[in-house]
């Protein structure tokens, strides 16, 4: 990366921002078209709630693959925080205590995670695997495919159908991404991110501990898997033991589009916010163009080849040099 600059890299942030921003807009004419139902009933409303808990989840999922590591359990993470919180609202806890619980439990998920690949050293997709398999099968043991009913209505009040709690879910989202983007432009342990992604031996011999980051980012994400848990259950009359499945998936698409390298070191929260924006728009619009909804995974499938492929490319071509 020595003889890359800061300025080429910013500048191939940007084109692939931009060439996200692109094929929305491209996506949106083409319903424009076909489909002018698209922009009618307040869809555009229930595709900004649908993005927000994706968005809050790929915050984290931006911290992990920038740090050069990858976490494919926060659907398991996200189904068994958003059980814990639809208990504690039953139980009467006040909506505040139930979100901070939820991003409690996601926080200690995360710091499993984290101790195992950081503090031992082990590969972060084989124990994410596995952490993945553990919640997954424990929730699945512990609830039977039960969902939390009953819910109080201050908690349903933020997502089910109240237009000012929808725009309160979408604002926390964005708040959360804007404060995210900036620490990672601003601040040294923003920079220590990058720094780790990027060659964890050089960014050891500058200061950092790229073991302390790396365990950091891990509970970042597990903390905010867990806020994206509440920011979805609040949407829906009963919570879904189920709900995390193939977010996985959704995500990591989400994030590779908008331009994060996968090899680390390289991307940016705006451009993750882009792909986010893009792939919750693909579902609804599959719906109105006529087309079968089983596509929706297989076009997320073939965007995550094609964004690591154009990413590959440059250095490829670099290193030939």
């Amino acid at each position: 990366m020595g003889k890359i600059s800061r300025r080429y890299l910013l500048m191939s942030a940007m084109r692939r921002e931009l060439a996200v921003a692109l094929v929305y807009v491209g996506l949106l004419v083409l319903l424009l078209i076909v489909a002018p139902g698209f922009y009618r009933g307040g869809q555009f409303r229930a595709i900004l709630v649908a993005c927000s808990p994706t968005l809050i989840a790929a915050i984290g999922m931006t911290l992990v693959i920038l740090s050069r590591n990858i976490d494919i359990s926060i659907g398991s993470q996200f189904s068994l925080c958003g059980i814990l919180a639809g208990l504690m609202a039953q139980s009467g806890w006040p909506m505040p205590l139930v979100a901070l619980g939820s991003v409690f439990v996601g926080a200690v998920l995360g710091a499993i995670n984290g101790g195992l690949i950081a503090g031992l050293g082990l590969p972060s997709i084989v124990v994410t695997l596995a952490t993945m398999v553990i919640w997954r099968e424990s929730l699945r043991w512990w609830r039977e495919g039960e969902f939390v009913r009953g819910l109080p209505a201050d908690f349903q009040w933020f997502g089910a159908g109240q237009d000012v709690g929808q725009w309160l879910v979408i604002g926390i989202s964005v708040f959360a991404a804007v404060v995210f983007a900036w620490a990672l432009r601003n601040l040294a342990a923003g920079r220590a991110v990058y720094a780790t992604g990027s060659n964890p031996e050089a960014a050891f011999l500058a200061g950092i501990r790229p073991q302390r980051v790396v365990f950091i980012v891990f509970v970042l994400m597990g903390a905010l898997c867990g806020l994206a848990a509440v920011l979805h259950s609040v949407r829906f009359a009963a919570v879904d033991p189920t709900a995390g499945t193939g977010m996985e998936l959704q995500v990591i698409a989400a994030v590779v589009v908008g331009g994060v390298a996968i090899s680390g070191g390289r991307g940016t929260l705006l451009g993750a916010a882009l792909g986010v924006l893009l792939l919750t728009t693909i579902r609804p619009a599959l719906v109105f163009l006529g087309a079968e909804a089983h596509w929706e995974k297989a076009i997320q499938g073939a965007i995550i080849l094609l964004a690591v492929a154009v990413d590959a490319l440059p250095r490829s071509s670099a290193a030939k040099r």
